[in-house]
């Protein structure tokens, strides 16, 4: 119980004092573009109504998913095949280096051409953004199996569908989520650039159109209203980490704790 005050207390000791020094630093501004953080939260409950986080929020959370899962599912595929297979990586590697060095953000014109300015796009540029950092991961994750464990299975004849599931992503798992979990992030920033672009709605969208019509406490607003998305989804996948690594976590504490 101790253990668990502590990590709430240092969960939460960070974003209050960040909070304390806006808050004092902002009190006394009459710049129109840095109102006071009073401003900012009293206009809060009137702009982010149930209407608009039905109307904004909810979409841009469900494109945000879509994408993310799409990534995540490609990424793991591609991964597990290009790492399990030298020849297939030596082939794939030059073509999958230049295509992440390419930034995403520029291909949102290039991808409108093809996908339109609907969902679709959106979702497709939150893809492409969010497949490296799983795919890159899964493969490090993959040729990172212990040799040991792989002549273990090969002997008692564990192969096929029972070998990849048991052993080749079960031991990348570590590195598949630490990839996960760069693209959520990577997925939040492109989920708002692609929603500036020929969007009707969404988080990206709202905030534009709230600095377009120079109502900045309202555009301050959203950003706050982005900063607890990012927050609460961090929470989440902790959470589901946590529990489908428990098995992982179990051995370097039992590792840490051994003499």
């Amino acid at each position: 119980m101790r253990r668990l005050l502590l990590r709430l207390v240092f969960a939460v000791a960070l974003p209050a004092l960040l909070v304390t020094v806006w808050w004092v630093a902002s009190a006394g501004s009459t710049d129109m573009y840095w109102p006071p953080l009073r401003t900012i939260l009293e206009a809060f409950p009137d702009v982010w109504t149930a209407e608009r986080l039905r109307g904004d929020v909810l979409p841009s959370v469900l494109r945000l998913a879509g994408g993310y899962a799409l990534a995540a599912v490609v990424g793991v595929a591609l991964g597990t095949v290009v790492g399990s297979y030298p020849r297939v990586r030596a082939v794939c590697e030059p073509v999958l280096e230049f295509l992440r060095a390419v930034p995403p953000p520029v291909l949102v014109p290039v991808i409108m051409l093809f996908a339109g300015i609907g969902d679709t796009m959106k979702v497709t540029v939150i893809a492409a953004g969010c497949v490296w950092p799983v795919l890159l991961n899964t493969v490090e994750g993959v040729r990172a199996v212990d040799p040991v464990m792989a002549e273990t299975a090969r002997s008692f004849g564990i192969t096929g569908a029972a070998r990849l599931r048991k052993l080749v992503l079960r031991s990348a798992s570590p590195q598949i989520f630490a990839g996960l979990r760069q693209a959520l992030s990577i997925g939040i920033i492109l989920m708002v650039i692609s929603e500036m672009f020929a969007a009707s709605n969404g988080l990206g969208f709202t905030i534009v159109q709230f600095q377009r019509g120079f109502a900045i406490p309202d555009m301050w607003t959203g950003i706050l209203v982005l900063g607890l998305l990012g927050f609460l989804l961090s929470v989440v996948f902790q959470w589901v980490e946590r529990r489908v690594l428990g098995w992982y976590h179990g051995l370097r504490a039992s590792a840490r704790r051994s003499p």
